[in-house]
């Protein structure tokens, strides 16, 4: 369980992972509104005031109850170089007792796509949930045409496991996505009964 006083950060070669701050508005508002027509055909339907200050408050306030209650790990991705924002991501639906598990979610600005740099967040957020958060599996989902989220995906070490039928709605219309995931020592198929 991650306590409240406890500051999440997670340092990668090039990036901070940091929880969203509410100084954060204008350059995710400006990210995500230059990236609008690069992230719709991948994400759920955005919300008419999804762009505005009130929705991103929620989501600050949103993270703060998530990090305290141990129940999600949402983070942006700095560049340390220049402070710049890259996108998000979340590991979010962690679960507990026998399930020991997770959901990855993640999001880049077309800027800064293909450099690189959601492999690296990734990489770190999958490493720190194994060892710091005591997880045994990671999944993620994405829809089958999504190539460059499959490939990231299978190079960070995440396997193919099947399709999800109408997992999520995207732009309106229930989608199937692919379910890829990622396991602490990769126990696939191994149990302890002896």
């Amino acid at each position: 369980m991650l306590s409240r006083r406890r500051k999440v950060r997670i340092e990668t070669d090039r990036m901070t992972l940091r929880p969203p701050q509410h100084v954060d508005f204008t350059p995710w508002t400006r990210l995500r509104q230059s990236s609008r027509d690069f992230l719709v055909r991948w994400e759920p339907t955005w919300a008419d005031d999804h762009l505005t200050r009130k929705a991103f408050t929620n989501r600050v306030y949103w993270a703060q109850r998530a990090l305290a209650g141990g129940t999600a790990l949402p983070l942006f991705l700095i560049r340390r170089s220049d402070q710049v924002l890259l996108g998000a991501i979340t590991l979010d639906n962690i679960r507990r007792g026998p399930a020991q598990s997770g959901t990855l979610g993640y999001w880049v600005g077309q800027p800064h796509a293909r450099q690189g740099y959601m492999r690296e967040a990734i990489e770190a957020v999958v490493h720190h949930a194994f060892t710091q958060l005591d997880l045994s599996r990671i999944e993620a989902a994405c829809l089958p045409e999504n190539a460059a989220s499959r490939g990231v995906l299978e190079r960070c070490g995440f396997k193919y496991e099947g399709v999800a039928q109408s997992y999520l709605q995207i732009a309106g219309r229930w989608r199937n996505h692919v379910l890829y995931a990622n396991l602490r020592g990769d126990r696939r198929g191994r149990t302890d009964v002896g």
